[in-house]
């Protein structure tokens, strides 16, 4: 198995290259949820991405409920500045899916209502209203793969 990250509508291509660097580093498989806010053969995106393209699992679904279907047993937790439960505060089991939003908006609120339950965020001061997407997912996927012993990295 092997952890996921979902970008939910994800519309700055940077940030998406980022976390597809991210999963190559890692083996996180990455899901992008349609619609998308740029091109997927935009240079940004392959230039954040730089030449780890071919080492990142990418599957590309048009709604998140696409994506539950295809993985109706999976855990999924969602990303939400929202959320009273801290993302260090649950553990993590391989195969579980960190669920982000997109970058101005977030997660849709009806989302977040369903699942309470599995929002959690990230500690942070009163003075700015988020951090960036990249860097939210690499913080939370990387204390998923400690908590796992980082499994099949050295």
């Amino acid at each position: 198995l092997a952890l996921h990250i979902v970008l939910v509508e994800p519309e700055i291509p940077a940030n998406t290259g980022n976390i597809a660097r991210t999963c190559a580093a890692t083996g996180t498989h990455l899901h992008l949820v349609r619609p998308l806010g740029f091109n997927t053969d935009d240079k940004t995106l392959k230039r954040a991405g730089l030449d780890y393209w071919y080492a990142v699992h990418i599957e590309y679904h048009d709604s998140f409920e696409e994506l539950k279907a295809l993985y109706p047993d999976g855990r999924y937790f969602y990303a939400t500045t929202k959320a009273t439960k801290r993302y260090m505060d649950i553990e993590y089991q391989d195969g579980d899916f960190l669920v982000f939003g997109k970058e101005t908006k977030g997660l849709p609120p009806e989302l977040l209502a369903a699942n309470s339950e599995h929002c959690i965020r990230m500690p942070m001061t009163d003075k700015v209203r988020s951090l960036n997407l990249s860097n939210s997912a690499a913080i939370m996927v990387y204390e998923a793969l400690r908590q796992l012993d980082f499994p099949g990295m050295d």
